[in-house]
């Protein structure tokens, strides 16, 4: 049998976490006494869980996809039926709960007492979940209790009264679900157990219809001697003389407890964050829309704070998920703790949280004060010391504040505002809070129009590789470092430092860095077919996303076969984040590269990891003075004592160094003395077009 999914992706709506989906899956599936189905407005079957199957005869293959009105509903209550489901659809609720006969797949009737619950998702259509219990065996004692007096002691809670509605005789069923003995009981009416829940008119309707045919049934709120209020189904049928006088009513009472409290489960589980019992995305985003439009008319604006732990996949990556939930619910009763009852604190997922608050001020400069009078009690709250089991644990957290109604802002606009200045939080330092300024909006409309472009030129070959020279000591150029630029029809030609992070960040970088790599091969080849051009090299910036994938050697060394570049006049420049991974890794591919030939550079050295440990163990050619340290040379002592430290570890280590960022005759000479004899930088020349490169060997 194929697997029944939670939520179709019909009518589903953004994915709930692993462990909702699970008791999701659980509650409706081994509902064994709840047959339950979900319905689309055209009567399309969604979901169909194993009572389903049980009670009507089609497997979940057969019924999704089918529609209700062709499966279990009889010809002589489709008209009805289909009318009914029209209705509850047009208003969003669940008509009253009733008796039905369906059909069985192999065509006998099915008695059921059914439910009806619309839940309904912002922007998607919604679904009609049908509740059936079974109702056979009910309406078979009902059947036994007007033929014979012996099933009066049956399951079924059970009075008989006089003609005036005096309690005559209750069974034991009655004793157990009342909690009313059978001398306490007798001589009462059945106001009882009345719970006041239902109206004089609703008695007077009941006892009109008991008069004018002789049944009744229908569902009831009773209350029991303990004050509980319970919910049963109640059939009441009138017993006649021979001359047709009404002399007693029989009335039976089911216990429904049971089928309500599922139902209410369903609904919970449906609305609610099962870990921290928040209310989840979907409640929040009904209860934001309606907030939302009801703010104009209040005149009273609100605020949605947007939430996000900050390091908390650090807390889950060493301490634990367990820990990590811990924390989670910790923060959820910190969070309701913050807040007034009227407004809302949801979870959305991970370690996002949102809080809606409503009716703040009718002005927004108030309204936007008091918003972040709670934003700053959260952030206090949530920086106070947690205690996770045996661990101690303080966090932080960075919040975003967007208020409503804002001009034109949809329920989705108003998150995404949220969303962005948490951002701005997290940018500023984190554990902060900023509110939205439409200039994150425009940053982001940017952003997103530099990515789409970043898209095209690549596959319109809007790149270019620029080569910045590499001199020796005695300034003889003896190679270069290739450097991408975008020719962007747009903005004109544009540096790394604008593109390239969102290359990374978008994974563009993979077939951006294959194509820098291809174009300084074949530059490697035209190179070499020159006299004067056939002894240099060219080094390649390599991401590290590039690196870390698993067919980058092979990637590497499939180019330089089929390109023709000579290896030993190509060097891969690496960063010292690499170094942050398993260094038995990196270390094999780098080797692996080695045994062909290539050169290893260190880029940008000193500005990152440094683990001289892990150095001594990483086949590298040369190390790059990074040009922060290059700047400042000849003013201050500390990168004077830092480039000289490289150089000598270079030394030791048996590696290259060569210094990037030389400007001036006075940090050449100086890098001189040190012992750094290799230069890059402004002094011999800016990165420069192939053709323009070409005539710096001219001259040379």
């Amino acid at each position: 049998m194929a697997e029944r999914p939670v939520y179709p992706a019909t009518w589903g709506g953004n994915p709930s976490p692993e462990v909702n989906e699970a008791r999701f899956q659980k509650l409706f599936d081994e509902a064994h006494a709840m047959a339950i189905q979900g319905y689309l407005p055209d009567g399309t079957v969604v979901y169909w869980n194993h009572a389903s199957e049980q009670m009507y005869g089609y497997t979940a293959e057969e019924a999704l996809g089918g529609n209700l009105l062709d499966l279990i509903i009889p010809q002589d209550l489709r008209q009805v039926v289909a009318a009914g489901v029209r209705w509850m659809f047009e208003n969003g609720r669940g008509i009253p709960p009733g008796r039905l006969r369906l059909r069985h797949r192999d065509g006998h009737r099915v008695a059921v007492y059914s439910s009806h619950t619309i839940v309904t998702v912002p922007g998607q259509p919604p679904v009609l979940f049908c509740m059936d219990a079974d109702m056979t065996e009910l309406e078979r004692a009902e059947s036994e209790l007007r033929i014979a007096a012996t099933a009066f002691e049956s399951q079924q809670g059970m009075m008989i009264t006089d003609a005036q509605g005096v309690i005559l005789r209750v069974n034991q069923a009655f004793i157990r679900l009342t909690g009313y003995s059978a001398e306490e009981s007798v001589g009462q009416t059945p106001r009882l157990i009345q719970s006041g829940r239902h109206s004089a008119d609703f008695y007077g309707a009941m006892w009109r219809g008991l008069l004018a045919t002789g049944h009744w049934q229908g569902e009831l709120w009773n209350r029991r001697k303990d004050g509980e209020v319970y919910a049963v189904w109640v059939t009441i049928s009138a017993v006649a003389d021979d001359t047709g006088r009404v002399t007693h009513y029989v009335g039976t009472q089911t216990d429904m407890t049971q089928h309500k409290a599922a139902e209410a489960k369903i609904l919970h589980l449906a609305f609610y964050d099962p870990l921290t019992q928040l209310p989840n995305r979907r409640l929040l985003l009904d209860r934001l829309e309606q907030a939302a439009g009801s703010s104009p008319r209040n005149q009273s604006a609100g605020a949605l704070l947007f939430l996000d732990l900050d390091n908390f996949k650090t807390l889950n990556d060493t301490l634990g998920h367990d820990i990590g939930d811990l924390l989670l619910q910790q923060v959820a009763q910190r969070l309701t703790a913050c807040i007034r009852e009227k407004d809302t604190a949801a979870r959305l997922g991970g370690d996002e949280f949102v809080v809606m608050l409503e009716d703040l001020s009718p002005r927004l400069e108030e309204a936007a004060n008091r918003a972040e009078v709670v934003g700053n009690k959260i952030l206090a709250a949530l920086n106070q010391v947690y205690r996770l089991n045996e661990h101690e644990y303080v966090g932080s957290v960075s919040l975003g504040i967007t208020l409503f109604p804002s001009q034109g802002s949809s329920v989705e606009a108003l998150m995404k505002q949220a969303d962005l200045a948490m951002y701005g939080a997290k940018a500023a330092g984190r554990n902060s809070l900023r509110f939205f300024d439409p200039q994150m909006q425009e940053a982001v409309t940017l952003r997103a129009a530099l990515m789409s472009g970043l898209r095209e030129g690549l596959s319109k070959r809007e790149f270019r590789l620029f080569y910045q020279p590499q001199v020796d000591s005695g300034g003889r150029l003896n190679g270069a470092e290739a450097l991408v630029r975008w020719q962007c029809p747009v903005r004109g030609l544009m540096l790394p430092d604008e593109f390239i992070p969102l290359a990374e960040e978008t994974g563009l970088i993979l077939p951006l860095g294959q194509w820098v790599l291809e174009t300084a091969c074949r530059q490697l080849v035209a190179w070499a077919a020159q006299p004067h051009s056939a002894h240099l090299s060219l080094a390649v910036n390599v991401s590290v996303h590039q690196f870390n994938r698993a067919d980058f050697v092979d990637q590497v060394l499939e180019t330089l076969r089929r390109t023709g570049a000579n290896p030993r006049r190509l060097k891969l420049e690496l960063t010292e984040s690499l170094l942050a991974k398993s260094v038995d890794e990196v270390g094999a591919k780098m080797a692996a590269l080695k045994a062909h030939g290539l050169g290893l550079v260190l880029d940008d050295f000193g500005t990152g990891y440094s683990s001289l440990a892990y150095l001594k163990r990483l086949p590298l050619d040369q190390l790059k003075i990074d040009q922060s340290f290059v700047h400042d040379l000849l003013v201050d002592p500390n990168s004077v004592a830092i480039a000289q430290t490289i150089i000598a570890l270079g030394r030791t280590m048996g590696l290259g160094v060569i210094a990037e960022g030389v400007e001036t005759a006075g940090q050449r000479e100086l890098l001189a003395r040190l012992g750094c004899h290799a230069y890059q930088g402004y002094l011999f020349g800016r990165p420069v077009s192939p053709e323009a490169f070409e005539q710096l060997l001219v001259c040379q």
